[in-house]
């Protein structure tokens, strides 16, 4: 037996041969498909195979640690999970209302080019037109055409 073919040998393999390699050398199938653990993993068997396992003080100091080790919270995800991904709900954070913004339901009002406009603040933005906005600058650039600040544009923004 010589190691250091045997070592030289799972570089040339593909990772389809190197699974099949670690299902013979530890009796079950790899759930990981890459190729470099693959290796290592089959590489470390044939070594300790060839050269003698750990001793029996090592062992026992392993098994000392594992006990003080913290414990896996979640289970390892079995073969008919692969491929499912956990989707978490982000939760929906309340921001700070803008100081410059009157209360919601408050009416903004402004004369531009001979007409009254009128903006309806609303919780989660504005209403203008029978249509919702998200920003002051949104519903701005539908009255002019071209993007301008909303708190400007309505004098809403604190002058210096």
């Amino acid at each position: 037996m010589n190691v250091e073919e045997d070592l030289a040998a799972l570089q040339e393999m593909t990772t389809d041969e190197l699974r099949e390699q670690y299902a013979e050398v530890f009796g079950e199938e790899p759930r990981s498909r890459h190729k470099a653990y693959l290796i290592r993993k089959i590489a470390w068997r044939i070594q300790a195979e060839a050269e003698g396992d750990l001793s029996e003080r090592a062992r026992r100091r392993a098994a000392e640690l594992a006990v003080d080790a913290e414990v896996r919270t979640t289970p390892p995800r079995t073969q008919g999970e692969r491929g499912t991904k956990k989707t978490r709900t982000p939760k929906k954070v309340e921001l700070p209302r803008d100081p410059r913004l009157p209360a919601p339901g408050t009416a903004i009002t402004r004369k531009y080019k001979g007409r009254t406009l009128y903006v309806r603040v609303q919780r989660d933005g504005f209403e203008y037109g029978g249509e919702r906005y998200k920003t002051l600058s949104a519903v701005a650039k539908a009255i002019t055409g071209s993007h301008c600040n909303g708190f400007r544009f309505f004098k809403l923004a604190e002058e210096k």
